[in-house]
């Protein structure tokens, strides 16, 4: 955990700045400028990239992929450089739940798997990089989103802990426990053996 070297008030700031800027629905935007239909009535209704994908439009996928993770990068990196260490995190962690929990969907968002990855690449890029890995190698071998997001969530606390100096450790700990809760229908469908894979329409 990072040393606390902000206000209060600024924290708060800056978890209010990481809420919002995690809300920002990109998929609904996405699909609703390409025509690509309501995605709450597409595959599994979720707004991000993996479900956009299912609508056969690659580059509405891709695009959703890069903004959600981006507005998570920003969020920590803008904080770190006008605040400090403590607000970046405080702000990605926030942005993680914006993007979950959106007031401007009724609180119903997305599972937060790309913003995931961009709050890690922003707070420390080497940790970032080992979870994009496993991620991509449970994907390749796998094909199922979900596993490879569980599996990268659950390891990846496990790996700060050996090879930092565990200052991101409570973070990784917080968005592994948030993804899980917010798969629990994926984990639910994995066990069943109803899990739609990658690519599936």
């Amino acid at each position: 955990m990072p040393d606390l070297e902000s206000t209060y008030a600024v924290l708060a700031l800056w978890a209010v700045i990481g809420y919002l800027a995690g809300s920002i629905p990109s998929g609904i935007i996405f699909a609703r400028v390409m025509n690509l239909g309501n995605l709450r009535e597409i595959g599994s209704g979720n707004i991000g990239a993996t479900n956009v994908l299912r609508t056969g439009n690659k580059k509405a996928a891709a695009l959703t992929l890069l903004f959600d993770a981006a507005k998570g990068a920003i969020v920590v990196l803008a904080a770190r450089i006008l605040a400090a260490e403590d607000a970046a995190q405080i702000g990605a962690l926030m942005a993680f739940i914006g993007h979950c929990f959106p007031i401007w969907l009724k609180f119903k968002g997305g599972k937060g798997v790309a913003t995931y990855f961009g709050i890690l690449l922003a707070v420390n890029w080497q940790i970032g990089l080992i979870a994009c890995a496993i991620w991509l190698v449970v994907a390749a071998v796998s094909r199922y989103s979900s596993l490879a997001a569980l599996v990268t969530a659950g390891w990846t606390p496990l790996i700060i802990g050996f090879i930092s100096t565990g200052e991101m450790f409570f973070l990784s700990a917080a968005l592994c426990f948030l993804i899980y809760v917010r798969h629990w229908g994926n984990i639910m469908r994995l066990r069943k053996g109803e899990e739609t894979k990658i690519g599936a329409k």
